[in-house]
């Protein structure tokens, strides 16, 4: 089993560490629709991606209807 030689300080070892803090991701906004996407990403909310639509959106369907 390994053993340190020597003390490794607080401050030493919190500069070891200062590297390691979670950054939190950026959003931008969908030229299409105004709403927040992760950059590069399809829009989740209109399916647009560099003002081409990639993911045509289904319009909503209501279940009873299908089930007769």
């Amino acid at each position: 089993m390994a053993v340190q030689q020597n003390k490794v300080t607080r401050s030493r070892r919190n500069n070891r560490r200062s590297h390691d803090a979670l950054v939190a991701d950026t959003a931008n906004e969908c030229s299409n629709c105004g709403e927040l996407k992760r950059p590069h990403h399809v829009c989740a909310a209109c399916g647009h991606y560099d003002d081409r639509e990639i993911v045509a959106q289904a319009d909503e369907v209501d279940l009873d209807d299908d089930a007769a």
